[in-house]
């Protein structure tokens, strides 16, 4: 069995890493205030701030960064600043050795994808799939938001519950089981064929994505189909498909009907319209890698317990 993450608790260090795009010191402000309120002491490491182009530093910098994060067995948590692009570019520079003996959680999403893949691929650690430092707004301390409390939910307690109503009438009603592998489906498709390509045979997967045209949506799926992908899965979990494009001639379904389209010959369980991905403050926490239980009922109410 793998070394996973224990909860935090007050007075744990946490660090906060940018492994893509670059970010400001006003920009982390809010985050770092958040997480002082909740009892961590927060770590701001040397270089966060680099910048290259419009990525947080070289490729070798941020991974230096992030490395210098792993070893440290004095932190807890590693918050990964933002998206953007650019964690892909650091993943083959990484020895995660020390992370497989002092497992930490590694928190992020949307192009924090790869790195929740290649760590789940390598080590089977779990990994949390929740808001960034970015995401975070300046009341964050005094305001409810359900993103915000999810994170705290599953970084103290360690564990995440959810009864959500499916917002599409897109589902196919049922009970699985497994672990939940999966983020932004822009990503999962980039690293078919390499060493952080997760294996989905038995599990529960989880898509979202922003900001796509929709027959890229589909070309996305048609790849995670014909690479067997979709055919072994206990069950399919569909977050925020955001902002999506379509070209002048219509591509004539919206996103989730591409993706209903390429499962709906298989007999899992599938709900669409979850709160989770690029859905802004709206974004539960969701722990990747974690055995889960889902239960999709025919009226659209859904339980999620991991």
């Amino acid at each position: 069995m793998p070394n996973n993450p224990i909860p935090l608790k007050a007075g744990d260090r946490v660090a906060i890493a940018a492994t893509a795009r670059k970010v400001s010191p006003q920009e982390m402000e809010p985050a770092i205030k958040l997480l002082q309120h909740w009892g961590l002491e927060v770590v701001i490491p040397e270089g966060l701030y680099a910048a290259d182009n419009q990525m947080a530093g070289t490729d070798s910098h941020r991974a230096a960064l992030l490395q210098n994060l792993i070893d440290n067995n004095d932190i807890k948590a590693i918050l990964c600043a933002r998206g953007g692009y650019g964690t892909v570019r650091i993943l083959d520079m990484l020895n995660l050795a020390t992370l497989e003996q002092q497992p930490k959680w590694i928190i992020g999403y949307s192009d924090v994808t790869a790195l929740h893949s290649h760590v789940h691929n390598l080590l089977g650690m779990e990994t949390l799939h929740a808001t960034m430092p970015i995401n975070i707004p300046h009341d964050a301390a005094t305001v409810s938001y359900p993103a915000i409390d999810s994170l705290k939910q599953a970084l103290f307690a360690g564990h995440c519950e959810y009864d959500i109503q499916c917002t599409s009438a897109l589902l196919r009603p049922g009970k699985a089981e497994g672990a939940i592998v999966g983020g932004n489906l822009s990503v999962l498709y980039s690293i078919v064929g390499s060493q952080s390509d997760i294996d989905t045979a038995g599990k529960i997967l989880f898509i979202e994505d922003l900001d796509e045209y929709l027959y890229h949506i589909d070309r996305m799926m048609m790849c995670l189909k014909r690479s067997g992908k979709l055919d072994n899965l206990s069950a399919l979990i569909v977050g925020g498909m955001s902002d999506m494009h379509d070209n002048a001639i219509p591509f004539g379904k919206t996103a989730e009907e591409i993706i209903w389209d390429a499962v709906k010959e298989y007999d899992y369980p599938v709900c669409m319209g979850m709160p989770f991905g690029h859905i802004g403050m709206e974004n539960l926490a969701l722990i990747l890698g974690r055995q889960t239980k889902l239960n999709i009922q025919p009226n659209g109410d859904v339980t999620i317990k991991q």
